[in-house]
């Protein structure tokens, strides 16, 4: 299909989204959208995709409107992908410094965010926390949506979205693909939104992982028929249309769990030996930021035919526009 083709298709299937469909305040988690929300938010990212290298496409739909960004923990591609997706719709971003803030000085989070929230009147606020459940707790004390970029080992629902954006864009579809997470399934909350997301739009989901780093339920939402357990990473990954890596979440784990990171890549290092058992034009994914040599090899990560990695990036300021506008817009 053309570039030309694309932008048609996506404008035709942008006018046809049912926004009012659409029913949440908030984007808080996968867990609480059903197939149809997700499907306009994807189709909203698809529009927004295929515009993303036009300079000239500035819908400017937020202008005057105000995102508020609150990482409490470190980033770089997530919160600068929210901050140029909301300077691409025309809003105007507040980052503020938490290591700086009020907080250091033993003030309180909710007296933290009354403060933000009467002296900018954010139009969204965008939240990483290192708490489960943090950006639900800060959504009862705002009146403006709230948007989680990452709770805990809880969810991190627009990356799930972009990697789902990213599947799509690829291979068309994500209904009845064959798509293995592998790695630090317990305490990643990338694989927990993926999870809920990839089987709620019909995906089979193989999950690889040692012991150690399998988690004993899976996340509230996933449905579980559709989900397998595997300890080897040759058979979990086998005739699977897309492979998913992730690091080893070193920050949440207890210590001793991996034995080492050489034999960590030994047994579960992604190497262009083990996607052979994958089908042939397999796509390979990996959230970031990757340890290279540990979950996955250079050859691997640089394939310039299997790896989506440098997709998944660049996928992230559409989705995220995505879901600023049907948040946000609805609202002016």
């Amino acid at each position: 299909m053309t570039q030309n083709n694309q932008n048609t298709s996506s404008q035709d299937n942008f006018e046809k989204v049912d926004r009012s469909a659409f029913n949440q305040d908030h984007l808080i988690g996968i867990e609480t959208l059903n197939k149809d929300e997700i499907n306009i938010i994807l189709d909203l990212a698809n529009y927004y995709a295929d515009r993303l290298d036009d300079r000239a496409f500035k819908p400017n739909i937020l202008k005057d409107q105000i995102v508020l960004t609150l990482f409490f923990e470190d980033s770089t591609r997530t919160r600068t992908s929210f901050e140029m997706a909301a300077k691409r719709l025309g809003a105007d971003v507040v980052n503020i410094d938490l290591r700086t803030s009020s907080l250091s000085k033993g003030e309180s989070l909710t007296d933290t965010i009354h403060t933000l929230h009467s002296m900018l009147r954010p139009d969204a606020i965008v939240v990483r926390h290192s708490e489960y459940g943090a950006p639900q707790f800060i959504s009862k004390l705002v009146d403006c949506p709230v948007i989680n970029a990452g709770d805990s080992w809880h969810e991190h629902p627009t990356q799930a979205l972009l990697d789902a954006l990213t599947i799509r864009r690829k291979l068309g579809k994500i209904e009845d693909l064959k798509i293995a997470i592998c790695g630090d399934i317990s305490h990643s909350r990338v694989a927990a939104s993926n999870m809920i997301l990839l089987t709620k739009l019909g995906a089979e989901v193989n999950v690889v992982a040692p012991p150690a780093l399998m988690p004993e339920k899976f996340p509230a939402g996933a449905d579980t028929a559709q989900i397998k357990k595997f300890e080897s990473l040759e058979e979990g990954i086998k005739d699977c249309d897309v492979v998913m890596m992730l690091r080893n979440q070193m920050e949440r784990m207890q210590a001793g769990l991996i034995a080492s990171e050489e034999e960590f890549f030994e047994q579960y290092g992604l190497t262009k030996e083990k996607l052979a058992n994958a089908k042939k034009n397999a796509l390979v994914m990996h959230p970031g930021p990757m340890n290279r040599g540990v979950e996955i090899a250079d050859d691997v990560a640089d394939d310039p035919v299997h790896s989506m990695i440098l997709e998944q990036v660049r996928n992230g300021v559409p989705t995220r526009m995505a879901v600023m506008d049907i948040l946000m817009k609805e609202r002016i």
